[in-house]
């Protein structure tokens, strides 16, 4: 027992897993904000701008519970069992989805623009071939060693 501890140990201590985890948990937190973003800031200024729309009670029942409708909130008829389509709430999380890829584009993007400034340049070549005797001379040589061509 105590070498399937030892291995998964192992496992568990590998950089990627860590790195994983912790992605994991900043990406929840994140999504947790762009929805609260999402619901709290961005969709009241445009359903009051829409009409006092108020986009997570924004439904269609298809099928009444008891007592029947018609049902102010959302709570109400989920409460007294309706069956509804929720417009609204799908399109908070479509909004949210949309902030979320933008988001995850801008960091793709940034960490490959940094990947591509860290690769150093290909080093300047310090020989050349001579076009000659096809052997191999330094840059600055203005004459080949091997069959004293001039270059």
């Amino acid at each position: 027992m105590s070498k399937v501890m030892k291995e998964f140990k192992e496992f568990a201590s590998r950089g990627n897993i860590i790195d994983l985890a912790i992605g994991i948990a900043i990406g929840g937190a994140f999504g947790a904000l762009v929805q609260s973003l999402v619901a709290d800031l961005i969709m009241p200024p445009i359903g009051l701008l829409l009409g006092e729309i108020d986009f997570s009670n924004l439904f269609i029942v298809l099928k009444s519970g008891t007592p029947p409708g018609p049902y102010l909130t959302l709570a109400s008829a989920k409460e007294a069992g309706a069956v509804t389509i929720n417009l609204g709430l799908f399109i908070n999380h479509l909004v949210s989805f949309l902030i979320i890829s933008f988001a995850l584009f801008l960091v793709v993007k940034t960490i490959t623009q940094l990947q591509m400034k860290e690769e150093a340049p290909a080093p300047a070549p310090t020989t050349k071939e001579c076009p000659y005797c096809h052997t191999s001379i330094p840059v600055k040589a203005i004459r080949c060693p091997n069959c004293t061509s001039q270059l």
